[in-house]
Order: structure tokens, then sequence, then C-alpha cells
């Protein structure tokens, strides 16, 4: 098991942080899903002519 024995229950200062923590994971999650670019997006083939275009 993770939890010792006889360990004080974390403090108020530390459940608050551990909140901030979770609450700031949760943001870069959400940001980083709403700057997601969709796999059919990446995938998708282009003309010929965008290749040649800089010969």
């Amino acid at each position: 098991m993770d939890s010792v024995q006889g360990e004080p229950a974390p403090s108020r200062g530390e459940r608050i942080q551990a909140a901030e923590h979770e609450a700031a994971k949760q943001r870069l999650l959400a940001q980083a899903e709403a700057e997601r670019i969709p796999a059919e997006e990446t995938t998708r083939a282009l003309p010929d002519r965008r290749w040649r275009h800089g010969q």
C-alpha cells in the first residue's frame, strides 16, 4: 500500500497546493485539446501542383 500508518494528514497548504496543481493540469489539457489538429487534417493528400511550386 502507498499510505504509511501514522503518517500525518496533509496540511491545509498541501491540500490547496494539490488542488491548484490539479486545476493547472486541467487547464493545460483543455488548452492542448483546443489546439489539437485532427488526424484527418494532418494526413490529407495535397495536390501535386502545391509540391511542385518551388521547382
